[in-house]
């Protein structure tokens, strides 16, 4: 047993925020914190770092064990660069090794001979080395090389101040930071946040592997059913375990919830006839001349098992959470958005060029990509915020733009949150006050402070606004960036039901599956269409690696085959003539063309059939008034014209080799 939770009590001022919480987490088991925002997810990991204690229970932390925990920004000493705070994972192994130089020294200076303090040199620096090795120092810029990379953080980062780094860098690096030290127990709060795509896959694969206990809280779906396999949901101050993972837990719970809807009901069946017993035997103790004491003392007996019994809590089926509706005052155009050779170019540095794509009527298209890939440089092209460097972005017909930003709460803005809603809506506060409580604002929290909000509820209030504007094309930057699990659906919920077109930026993979219907991928500067969600996008990367891999390897066996026949030449045969001999260099490298060409052929062969029976539903006379269906069709077709030309262009290759 690594953690024990018994009992878990605390406030926070006079709020209760804790009640009683009781969990276990097992040794090497990887555990999920989560809960609503603001149920007390990240007090519970401060009680269990220490950085706080609990008002009443009691907490159990395995003897000797190490724990790690994941701050929101790490803290630095003035001067220090970013490699000062990944070095702070070895700070032991660097005493060592400072100390094995100090022995290596004395040993090698002219007073060691003859001495007897040599011995005890040579015995302390076998210590040492000992140590250092277990401790992994030999490895250590190779360790702090490969956990850096694998969270994207580049080598030429590493002089750089500390100070000078956003907060999102510095919370990577403080990943990175605590990922080094491998310590007994990971306590992580929201590990995902401000990682791409390539970097929480990465993690996941990590923490999977990695030998200790892992507790996280996180609101990324994916990651979790990824992840864990143990799920505690604090609810209502409380703790309920489930040993499985996220898409398990939706499962039990409702199972659970459903059972204990059953008990309550049953229960309270049982309460209401023991109320209606112990009045009828009270009205007949009356009734009776002289009064019968025996009909009252048994009413009496049955009002104290009445007091005696747990009452079971209704349980909640349905909770509050934002009440999202998107409409849309008037529809697009066919075409919305049309990016035309577009080129986007700082300096000497090139964010990407070359990009044809449009985006019609009613679609949701995705786009993925890196930090600093250039997504955000394309939205703000979309939103005429940017001057392209090359080519033209032009947006359609009709086309009414609402707008989600990846932004922070305006420093700026001194308003409350009833004020700033009412000025952007246009509406008189009594129908603004119950628009907002749509949002889970609801009475004094209407007049908090702009600045003063955390994320999820600038998130929540950006939705509100947003779904006054009707706009017919969502641009949505990160929209789930500090939304809890609850909103999330919500907002998915709201999207599905969308009329308009819909082109988001997102890391949630979870979000990205259930909404796409197209993905652009921006990736060395160029970007690639795929239909289908995020793991039709998977699929096809990986196919087209296979192809790719596949055609290096032809390639190269056909060089190599070249090169053993062009070094054969000018040779005697041995034992038999040339024209005799079976297996030369040059019938390899012809049975490998004609083994890939042949491969090649088929492939092309069955891209040509599916090329040809989308022409004929297009054709079909159900296709023809199915704008969507016709939609899908041409992007389908595209694509597989795409695969088909790189398949042509291989084929070429292999004839002129």
């Amino acid at each position: 047993m690594m953690i024990q939770c018994k009992n878990i009590q605390k406030y926070h001022g006079a709020q209760l925020v804790l009640s009683d919480v009781s969990f276990e987490i097992r040794e090497g088991e990887k555990a999920a914190l989560i809960g609503r925002n603001g149920c007390g997810k990240t007090t519970m990991l401060h009680l269990l770092n220490g950085g706080d204690k609990p008002d009443q229970g009691e907490i159990s932390i395995s003897r000797g064990a190490k724990l790690g925990f994941l701050a929101q920004i790490p803290q630095a000493g003035d001067g220090e660069t970013v490699y000062d705070i990944l070095l702070r994972a070895f700070t032991a192994p660097l005493e060592w090794q400072r100390r094995m130089r100090e022995l290596e020294a004395l040993m090698s200076g002219p007073s060691a001979s003859g001495a007897k303090e040599p011995e005890q040199w040579l015995a302390e620096y076998g210590r040492l080395q000992e140590r250092f090795e277990a401790a992994g120092g030999y490895e250590m810029e190779a360790t702090i090389d490969r956990i850096a990379g694998g969270l994207g953080i580049p080598a030429g980062q590493y002089t750089r101040p500390f100070a000078s780094l956003s907060g999102g860098e510095k919370t990577k690096i403080g990943l990175a930071s605590l990922l080094l030290e491998q310590p007994d127990v990971l306590l992580l709060d929201e590990p995902t946040n401000h990682l791409d795509m390539a970097a929480i896959e990465w993690l996941e694969q990590f923490l999977k592997e990695y030998r200790g206990t892992v507790l996280t809280i996180s609101h990324d779906r994916y990651f979790l059913d990824k992840l864990v396999t143990k799920v505690v949901e604090i609810e209502d101050g409380e703790a309920f375990t489930y040993h499985t993972d996220y898409s398990g837990y939706q499962k039990e719970k409702e199972a659970r919830l459903l059972q204990q809807f059953a008990d309550y009901q049953e229960q309270q069946k049982k309460i209401k006839k023991m109320q209606e017993s112990i009045k009828q035997l009270i009205e007949w103790g009356n009734r009776s001349n002289p009064p019968n004491a025996g009909f009252h003392r048994r009413a009496a007996s049955m009002q104290k098992a009445l007091d005696r019994m747990v009452k079971l809590k209704r349980p909640v089926l349905e909770r509050k959470t934002m009440d999202l509706s998107l409409q849309q005052e008037d529809r697009s155009g066919k075409q919305v958005l049309v990016f035309e050779e577009l080129g986007k170019s700082y300096g000497t540095r090139t964010l990407f060029q070359g990009v044809n794509e449009t985006l019609r009527y009613g679609e949701t298209v995705m786009l993925l990509g890196g930090n600093g890939s250039g997504k955000s440089t394309l939205i703000k092209l979309a939103l005429g915020e940017l001057e392209p460097t090359e080519g033209s972005v032009a947006v359609g017909s009709r086309v009414s733009i609402g707008y989600l930003a990846q932004e922070e709460t305006p420093e700026s803005v001194k308003q409350n949150v009833l004020q700033y809603y009412r000025e952007q809506a246009g509406i008189e506060e009594g129908e603004a006050r119950g628009r907002l409580a749509r949002f889970l604002f609801y009475g004094a929290d209407v007049f908090k402070d702009i600045r003063s909000l955390s994320g999820g509820e600038w998130t929540r209030l950006r939705f509100a606004i947003l779904m006054e504007q009707k706009p017919n094309l969502l641009i949505l930057d990160e929209p789930t960036n500090h939304l809890d699990i609850d909103a999330r659906e919500a907002l998915e919920e709201a999207l599905e039901e969308f009329p308009g077109t819909i082109f988001g930026v997102s890391h949630d993979r979870y979000f990205i599956n259930r909404l796409a219907a197209r993905i652009w991928s921006l990736d060395h500067g160029r970007v690639r269409s795929f239909i289908g969600n995020f793991e039709d996008y998977k699929q096809e990367i990986r196919k087209l690696s296979e192809a790719e891999t596949a055609a290096q390897a032809w390639k190269a066996e056909a060089a190599g085959s070249k090169g053993a026949e062009a070094g054969s030449q000018g040779k005697e045969p041995v034992s038999k003539p040339a024209a005799a001999r079976p297996d030369t260099g040059e019938r390899r490298s012809r049975k490998s063309d004609a083994s890939a060409s042949i491969s090649l052929e088929q492939s092309i062969k069955e891209l040509e059939g599916r090329l040809g029976q989308i022409d004929a539903d297009m054709l079909e006379e159900s296709a023809a008034t199915d704008l969507g269906r016709l939609q899908q069709l041409h992007a389908e077709r595209e694509q597989l014209q795409a695969q088909l030309d790189a398949a042509y262009e291989q084929w070429l290759e292999l004839q002129d080799a």
